[in-house]
C-alpha cells in the first residue's frame, strides 16, 4: 500500500509591513537636517554678487564694521535670519495644513492665507500708495489671517459649532479653494486696473528674500514663535486625530478646537512667510513628503524635521539664485518652483505620496 502525500496548496504571503523608523534614526534624520541647515547659513552669509572670506564674517560677529564686515553685518546676517524664519515657517505649516486637510497636495496656501496676503498687498499699492515691503508686510499679514479666519467659518458653517468639529477636512479643503480662487480673481483685476500697482506687486509676488529691511526678521520672529509654540502644544492631540475623529474623540481630544488651533498655527506661520518674503512656492509642499520617507508620520518628529529641511531649502535656494545670475540673482521663489517642480512629479511617478484615508 503505498502512501501518498497531498500536494501542498500554494499559499499567498503578505509582504511584511515596512518597518517603523527607529528613534534613533528619526534622531539621526533630525540633526543630519541640523547641520545642513547649519551649513545653508554659512553658505548664505558667504555667497553672493561680492564673496565674502570666513574672517569677514567672524569680523562681523564681533561687532567689527570696517571692509567687508559691513557687508556682513547690514545685509547677509538679516538675510539669513529672514531665510531661516520664512522656511521654518512654510515647513512647519506645510505639514500642518496636509494633516489638517488630510490631502496630500495640501500646502499653506490651501486654506487661503497666501491669496488673502495678495489681495492686501495689491490693496495696500494700489490704495493707499506703499511703496516698500517694510510698509505693506503687516497688510500682508493682516489679510492672511483675514483669509484663513474666513475660510475655516465658512468650512465649520456646514455642521455648527467648533465642538462638534464641523470644519472637517474636506470642509477646509473646499472652502480654501473657493476662497483662494476668489481672492486671486479679485487680486488679479486689482493690479490690471493700475500700472504702478502691477509693476511693485509682481515684484512682491514672485518670491523672494531680496530687498528686505534689516528689522523685518526680527518684528516677524515673535509670530513665527508663537506659530511654533502653538503647534508644540498640539502635536500629540495632532497626532491622535490622524487615527480618525471618533477614535481621537474616544481618547479625549477635543477635535474641533485641535482643528481651530491647527489652522491658527497655520494662519500664523504663513501670514508671517508671505508677509515677508512673499508667496514661496512648493517648499511647504515638497519638504512635509521628503521628511515623511525618513521620519514616518509622526509628527513629533516629522514636524522638526519638515521645519529644518524647509529652511534649509529656502536658504539654499536664495544662495543658488545669486549663483546663477551673477552678478544679479533669481529670486528665491523662482529657484524653489525650478527645484520642487521636478521633485513633486517624481513623488506622483513612484507614487510615493502619503495615503490620507480616515
Amino acid at each position: 500500500m503505498s502512501l501518498t502525500t497531498p500536494a501542498s496548496t500554494p499559499t499567498t504571503r503578505t509582504p511584511p509591513a515596512p518597518a517603523r523608523p527607529t528613534v534613533a534614526r528619526r534622531g539621526g534624520v533630525v540633526l543630519a537636517l541640523l547641520a545642513v541647515v547649519v551649513l545653508a547659513c554659512l553658505a548664505s552669509v558667504l555667497i553672493g554678487a561680492k564673496h565674502v572670506a570666513p574672517g569677514e564674517a567672524l569680523r562681523a560677529l564681533t561687532g567689527d564694521r570696517s571692509g567687508d564686515a559691513l557687508l556682513v553685518a547690514e545685509l547677509r546676517f538679516p538675510r539669513t535670519l529672514l531665510g531661516l524664519l520664512v522656511g521654518l515657517a512654510l515647513g512647519v505649516a506645510g505639514t500642518l495644513a496636509q494633516e489638517l486637510t488630510r490631502n496630500p497636495l495640501g500646502d499653506p496656501g490651501l486654506l487661503g492665507v497666501s491669496a488673502g496676503a495678495a489681495l492686501s498687498v495689491a490693496a495696500s499699492i494700489g490704495i493707499f500708495g506703499l511703496t516698500s515691503p517694510y510698509q505693506y508686510v503687516w497688510f500682508a499679514f493682516l489679510g492672511s489671517a483675514l483669509a484663513g479666519a474666513l475660510v475655516y467659518l465658512i468650512g465649520g458653517a456646514a455642521r455648527g459649532s467648533v465642538r462638534s468639529g464641523g470644519a472637517s477636512p474636506v470642509r477646509l479643503a473646499l472652502a480654501g479653494a473657493a476662497v483662494t480662487a476668489l481672492l486671486i480673481n479679485l487680486t488679479h483685476a486689482l493690479v490690471l486696473l493700475d500700472v504702478r500697482t502691477l509693476d511693485q506687486y509682481r515684484i512682491w509676488a514672485v518670491g523672494s528674500l531680496a530687498g528686505r529691511d534689516g528689522a523685518l526678521a526680527g518684528q516677524l520672529s515673535p509670530f513665527v514663535l508663537a506659530g511654533l509654540l502653538l503647534t508644540a502644544i498640539i502635536t500629540p492631540r495632532l497626532n491622535a486625530l490622524a487615527l480618525g475623529d471618533e477614535l481621537a474623540g474616544s481618547l479625549g481630544v477635543r477635535v474641533g478646537t485641535t482643528r481651530l488651533l491647527g489652522a491658527v498655527a497655520v494662519v500664523v506661520l504663513t501670514g508671517a512667510a508671505v508677509a515677508a518674503a512673499g508667496p514661496v512656492t512648493f517648499v511647504g509642499l515638497v519638504v512635509p513628503h521628503l521628511v515623511r520617507t525618513f521620519t514616518g508620520p509622526d509628527l513629533r518628529w516629522l514636524l522638526p524635521g519638515a521645519g529644518l529641511a524647509g529652511a534649509a531649502l529656502l536658504l539654499g535656494a536664495d544662495t543658488l539664485g545669486r549663483l546663477l545670475d551673477h552678478p544679479g540673482e533669481v529670486q528665491a521663489g523662482v529657484v524653489t518652483a525650478m527645484i520642487g517642480a521636478p521633485f513633486l512629479i517624481i513623488l506622483v511617478k513612484r507614487g510615493r505620496f502619503r495615503e490620507y484615508h480616515r
